[in-house]
């Protein structure tokens, strides 16, 4: 870990993945050990000693743990959890970082009789409520059970040949080619003792079979040409599996899917309305997490700019809007890894990053779950290009080689871009960014903000766009502000001159800014109200003797 690092974890707010402890000169490892066990159970974090827990934090140092070797050993004794620490030696003094894993899912971590987390200053058992929905989280996996009075003649051979193909293909392993259709569902853990899965049947049935053992694994699709119809102008159903119909679909869904063309000096653009990298993992997504112990199919309906995809069931426990990128938990774990197994998705369990980056990447807004509640999914995927200027950036940046960049990067340059708050979770990404040329930060302490870089603005052709943002950083409005007052330094500077100076900001916030200025001893005030006059420099300067 660097010093800039380090500057940013202490820039953070202190939540569930993050604790500070001052621990100047020794910390019990008893409470080390809880504290891990907290930090696990509530989806891994850091804990840093040595430096103040509130804002702004400063570096103190700290003593403890002076072998560090011996103390991971200890962790790994009673918690049997890899925990990698580092030690920091600084000017200011030495910093000891534990990086604490998350439990495994549905496996909360116990010590002493108790399951810990964290409740402000305290370390508190878990509720039962809080342990059961831990515990659900790895509930079974309806996709390994088998299928009652099912055989292998209800699996469609060229849904099998496909698989294997994709498989092949994906593992580079032409050993695949050979083994018999048994023999490689049982290597894909689809079969178990020769006996069909409903993971089998969902992703190879035929139509007859799901109608008879699983008539809710259905797909349906319909198109509308407006949000406000009612009726639709066309619907398709399939009832087969899955890997007999998703080109299919695709195709049904890319004969309405209008390009639109973008010119930006060079760069000039023809983007679908809907991606289909995006659109075909939404489907994946649909098909592999969604609950088949209820009834109802799964609906995708199609308007000329936007896709909504709903599907029984809600999030997987453990799962939410705002964690969806950084936690995963497959409800149907044999299918996504069938899937991640012949490349349709990269990971088992993952691919709502990839629906992100790609729209982020397309100036689309991202995937919307704002429909989804404890009995479906739904996720709605806007087709048009919002900013056409902002994606040429990305392509531009891109092609100079300021990348590769992760999803976190582009969620972060999309946020920035929009002008809103960058995630917690990601705002160590902003120094990767920075250092790159591509953001920029204005302000100090807790009125740091992101801003897209001169570049942005200079090759957007919008420099004085730039100048503006930059005029709205709090330290450059207190440089102009001083200039003015060592400029009428004899006469002073009165409150309704300063104004002048930022005529775009009010009253209150001009003097705010001058008090910041009156505390760090740059500037001084003679007289009350409206006859105040501002000056340079402090008060004790101005009235102390002069040197003869």
């Amino acid at each position: 870990m660097t010093r800039e690092q380090l500057q940013r974890i202490m820039e953070s707010p202190e939540n569930e993945h993050l604790e500070f402890k001052e621990a100047k000169a020794s910390f019990e490892f008893e409470e080390l050990v809880q504290y891990s066990v907290a930090l696990a159970n509530e989806g891994g974090g850091r804990m840093v000693l040595g430096v103040t827990n509130k804002q702004p934090r400063k570096i103190v140092g700290s003593q403890a743990f002076q072998d560090l070797e011996r103390t991971k050993l200890g962790l790994m004794e009673r918690l049997h959890l890899r925990i990698d620490t580092e030690a920091l030696e600084l000017p200011e003094g030495r910093v000891v970082v534990f990086q604490v894993p998350p439990r495994p899912i549905g496996m909360p971590i116990q010590y002493k009789g108790a399951y810990w987390m964290r409740s402000g200053e305290s370390l508190v058992p878990m509720t039962p409520d809080q342990l059961k929905r831990i515990f659900d989280e790895s509930g079974p996996d309806f996709s390994a059970e088998i299928v009652k009075n099912a055989t292998f003649a209800d699996l469609n051979p060229e849904a099998i040949a496909r698989f294997r193909e994709m498989w092949k293909r994906k593992s580079d392993n032409s050993a695949l080619q050979s083994v018999s259709d048994v023999q490689l569902l049982t290597d894909a853990e689809l079969l178990v003792d020769s006996a069909i899965t409903y993971g089998a049947l969902i992703l190879f049935g035929t139509g007859k079979a799901l109608g008879r053992h699983l008539a809710q694994a259905e797909v349906v699709f319909e198109y509308r040409s407006s949000e406000a119809s009612v009726l639709f102008q066309q619907r398709k159903e399939f009832r087969e599996g899955f890997f007999l119909f998703d080109d299919e679909l695709w195709k049904t869904i890319n004969l309405r899917n209008d390009v639109q063309h973008y010119q930006e000096g060079l760069f000039v653009w023809d983007i679908k309305t809907f991606n289909e990298k995006v659109v075909r993992e939404a489907i994946l997504n649909a098909v592999s997490h969604r609950d088949y112990r209820l009834s109802g199919s799964v609906f995708i309906r199609q308007y000329p700019k936007k896709i909504e995809i709903v599907s029984p069931g809600g999030f997987p426990p453990g799962i939410t809007p705002a964690n969806i990128l950084l936690r995963q938990s497959p409800r149907n774990r044999r299918i996504a890894e069938a899937f991640a197994r012949c490349g349709l998705v990269e990971r088992s369990g993952q691919g709502a990053d990839r629906m992100f980056e790609e729209s982020i990447k397309e100036s689309k807004p991202r995937p919307d779950f704002t429909g989804t509640d404890d009995y479906q999914v739904s996720v709605t995927l806007e087709g048009e290009v919002q900013n056409p200027r902002f994606l040429t950036f990305l392509q531009h940046v891109t092609q100079e080689g300021f990348g590769p960049f992760t999803t976190q990067d582009f969620l972060v340059l999309d946020s920035v871009q929009r002008e809103e708050p960058v995630p917690p979770a990601l705002k160590d990404r902003l120094g990767f960014l920075k250092a790159r040329g591509i953001v920029e930060l204005t302000g100090r302490g807790r009125g740091v903000k992101p801003i897209l870089s001169r570049r942005f603005y200079a090759f957007l052709g919008k420099k004085g766009v730039y100048t503006r943002k930059r005029g709205l950083d709090r330290e450059t409005n207190k440089a102009l502000l001083l200039q003015h007052i060592q400029h009428y330094r004899q006469e002073g500077s009165r409150l309704q001159d300063l104004k002048q100076v930022l005529p775009q900001l009010t009253h209150d916030q001009i003097q705010k800014l001058m008090r910041e200025l009156k505390d760090d001893g740059k500037v001084h005030m003679i007289g009350t109200t409206n006859s105040a006059r501002w000056f340079p420099g402090s008060l004790q300067d101005a009235i102390a003797p002069k040197a003869t």
